[in-house]
């Protein structure tokens, strides 16, 4: 985690984080209107006033031209699970943590916007620039998508294998994967010791913040440094709880 992510993740433990540019506070993504659909969450009128918003941060485009889109259906996004660290047997190796929609600008810029269900529906709790979870979901299909976001590695469970869909998946397991066995062992060995209600946790030493005072943000920093922090419930994905960054690099060949 870099000083700038650092110091906003910090800052969502005393006053109000921003999303994606400097006029627009975390709030403004936790109180979208809810929908009875994640895809009718993502292109609700509110929603997309949002984007163009995101969209214009640092002059990118004017705002009124931004004129974003949502296109296709919402994914699953999974991540890395607690209890299959721990090897609670049946385990899954991921769990679903949101949904997330693919936006479009009209000068190609792409976001990725984090769908949660609530009381009221499905509501945007974050909206992260690019569109990590949409390729890699469409990279992985025939299996199970998921992503350890410690070292932001994402893969692909076939049966009893997990093989690497980006270049951190691939320093982790190899080229040619491992065994799902020999992936729990590893978890286990790298982050046994700081789950939830460990030691690590209760000091909060992830990330050097008091992890459990801040209710589920997720930190997010796109090109050119902007950092964008969404105020969602239950986005806390780190089993560290460290804030999570995004980080822009090749993806493998299909």
């Amino acid at each position: 985690m870099n000083a700038r992510a650092r110091a906003a993740a910090a800052g969502l433990l005393t006053t109000v984080a921003l999303v994606a540019l400097g006029a627009l506070p975390a709030a403004a993504a936790g109180g979208l209107p809810p929908a009875p659909t994640p895809e009718q969450a993502a292109s609700a009128p509110q929603t997309l006033d949002t984007l163009s918003r995101f969209f214009a941060r640092d002059g990118a485009l004017a705002r009124t031209a931004a004129a974003p889109r949502v296109e296709g259906a919402s994914v699953p996004v999974r991540v890395l699970s607690p209890d299959f660290v721990a090897g609670k047997p049946g385990a899954p190796v991921a769990r679903v943590e949101f949904r997330a929609s693919l936006a479009v600008a009209s000068d190609g810029q792409k976001a990725s916007l984090w769908t949660v269900k609530q009381a009221g529906g499905w509501q945007v709790v974050n909206i992260a620039t690019g569109d990590d979870e949409i390729r890699y979901a469409e990279l992985g299909r025939g299996g199970l998508v998921f992503r350890e976001p410690q070292i932001d590695a994402w893969y692909v469970q076939k049966g009893a294998k997990v093989l690497p869909l980006d270049e951190d998946a691939v320093r982790a397991v190899g080229r040619d994967g491992t065994s799902l066995t020999a992936y729990r062992e590893r978890v286990a060995r790298a982050y046994g010791d700081k789950l939830p209600g460990s030691a690590y946790a209760r000091k909060g030493a992830a990330g050097g913040y008091d992890a459990a005072s801040v209710p589920g943000p997720a930190v997010e920093e796109g090109p050119g440094g902007t950092v964008a922090a969404g105020a969602g419930v239950g986005l806390a994905l780190a089993l560290a709880a460290t804030a999570t960054i995004r980080r822009r690099r090749a993806t493998l060949a299909a």
